[in-house]
């Protein structure tokens, strides 16, 4: 089993201090995933752009959160999966989905399950999809933005899954009540 340092304020490298400073006032803890990728001051800020960024994209809520648990459990992240479904309850997604999500099981909604199938697509052909896959996707109501929107979602989820894999970052006490095995 491999592990890496989980950082605080007082051991984290001077580029992450104010960074997770940041995720303690936005957070009211600083999750054990920053406290990880302080260990690189680029990595913590590149992470959290791109959340910010993802956030701020085309996607509502319950869009946010297929893209996010589709990655998290396809790449079986153990920290990823409870902290987002902690999250996705935090966001008034409604449980049906969460649940569906973590049991891999297809989405009621068309569009929903529309937007999981391209982002397991993504995913799983490390973005080789066919005009068709983009062509049943348009047909569900999206657009080329919405493509876009998901590597996006891809570019984070690979930035947390990843390191999460390798430090084996222990998850956070508020999201212990969710944890998740494949």
């Amino acid at each position: 089993m491999t592990t890496l340092k989980v950082h605080n304020i007082e051991t984290a490298p001077e580029g992450s201090k104010s960074l997770l400073e940041q995720s303690l006032k936005q957070n009211g803890m600083i999750p054990g995933l920053h406290g990880v990728l302080a260990g690189a001051p680029g990595l913590l800020e590149a992470y959290q752009t791109i959340h910010k960024l993802f956030t701020q994209s085309s996607f509502n809520n319950e869009e946010l959160t297929v893209v996010w648990q589709t990655i998290n459990v396809e790449h079986e992240c153990h920290y990823c999966v409870p902290a987002h479904t902690a999250i996705a309850n935090m966001m008034k997604v409604d449980n049906s989905i969460t649940e569906a999500l973590r049991n891999e099981t297809p989405l009621e909604n068309p569009k929903l399950e529309a937007l999981r199938k391209m982002t397991l697509t993504i995913v799983r052909n490390r973005g080789h999809v066919t005009q068709e896959d983009l062509n049943t996707f348009y047909a569900a109501g999206y657009e080329e933005r919405q493509v876009l929107d998901i590597i996006l979602g891809v570019s984070q989820k690979v930035i947390s899954n990843y390191t999460n894999h390798i430090a084996n970052t222990p998850v956070d006490a508020p999201f212990q009540k969710f944890a998740w095995k494949k």
